[in-house]
């Protein structure tokens, strides 16, 4: 099975949240209270966060991820908030992230990843850059 890896819409998002929710439910029980669904919900349905699905050749949806664009002084960067579905990382669906990315002017892509993501992210060519700390005050 091949995939494809699609922008939606800012439009089209509430009719494709019901079919993508459960991936990204799934990927934000990972983020340690950095985002609720609710909030995921609402950042996307704004177009503050970008939508991307993975549709197999009869449009049915394998997965989604969600992206947030933040703009530093040397680099626009493709901050993936939550990815979530089957057979995702693989060397295609990473090549046309980075062009569907590109597209949307970014330079580089990051994620934050637990260790077992941070292993299955490497085989397409992610590197550790940060290790993140965190204090709550």
């Amino acid at each position: 099975m091949s995939l494809v890896v699609q922008p939606v819409q800012t439009t089209k998002f509430h009719q494709t949240w019901p079919l993508v929710k459960d991936f990204l439910a799934e990927a934000l029980k990972w983020s340690n209270g950095d985002y609720t669904e609710d909030q995921a919900k609402a950042l996307l349905a704004q177009g503050s966060w970008l939508l991307l699905v993975a549709v197999d050749e009869e449009n049915k949806i394998h997965g989604a991820a969600s992206v947030e664009f933040i703009n530093f002084p040397n680099d626009r960067v493709a901050f993936i908030t939550a990815v979530g579905g089957k057979a995702l990382i693989n060397e295609d669906v990473y090549k046309q992230l980075c062009a569907v990315l590109k597209g949307f002017g970014a330079t580089k892509i990051q994620c934050a990843a637990r260790e077992s993501a941070a292993r299955l992210y490497a085989k397409v060519g992610f590197e550790q850059k940060h290790i993140i700390l965190e204090v709550s005050l």
